[in-house]
């Protein structure tokens, strides 16, 4: 598959030849809704936490006689039907994250790049480079591109001036190659990959 490869001054600059076995497989709702679970259950905090019985403070002294009351039966003033007593199938303190083979997560990021190509939200550029820090030049910049959220991805390093003029625009975000991911290719809508991104992507991937 043949892409234009241009700059941040809309200009072309060429052409690259992207990978079909990465950037032209169709797109699976099934397998991009596994790898954005997997991704978030990851995140989740699971530090939640509700006080069973044998954690309430009070006493341990049975309520009342077992029989000849009349009262159904009780064995704690700390059970979950008296006020202050423990919570019933309450959410503790877990690891919410699940495992996915590797083949599955690597099937899952070229499904993801393929299905921003097709979509016809991918773009290519030379370089993800700025002379000065300066995010006003830098966000006119998107603006004539057309780009209102957006995710760069660039090489091993990012550049240290693109990166800070990139970081106060909203809805853009900037990884190196390293970090690209399912959720944050799919939360923005336009995805531009430098020229060293695809070609680590596709040695990284295949």
């Amino acid at each position: 598959m043949k892409i234009d490869v241009t700059n941040l001054d809309a200009e072309k600059t060429g052409e690259i030849d992207l990978d079909d076995a990465i950037f032209g497989l169709d797109p699976r709702q099934d397998i991009l809704a596994r790898m954005v679970n997997w991704q978030l259950a990851k995140r989740r905090g699971g530090n939640h936490k509700v006080k069973t019985i044998s954690e309430i403070s009070g006493t341990t002294k049975k309520p009342f006689r077992q029989k000849g009351t009349g009262r159904a039966r009780a064995g704690s003033l700390r059970a979950t039907q008296y006020r202050g007593g423990q919570t019933v199938h309450g959410p503790v303190v877990r690891d919410h994250a699940h495992d996915l083979t590797k083949k599955f997560r690597k099937l899952g990021l070229k499904t993801a790049l393929s299905a921003k190509a097709k979509a016809g939200q991918l773009i290519i550029i030379d370089e993800a480079a700025a002379a000065e820090p300066k995010t006003k030049a830098l966000a006119e910049k998107f603006k004539k591109l057309g780009w209102s959220s957006v995710l760069v991805i660039d090489g091993d390093a990012v550049n240290e001036n693109f990166a800070r003029a990139a970081r106060n625009i909203p809805l853009v975000d900037l990884l190196p190659q390293q970090g690209a991911n399912v959720y944050d290719i799919l939360r923005r809508d336009t995805l531009v990959l430098t020229k060293g991104a695809v070609e680590q992507l596709e040695a990284r991937l295949k």
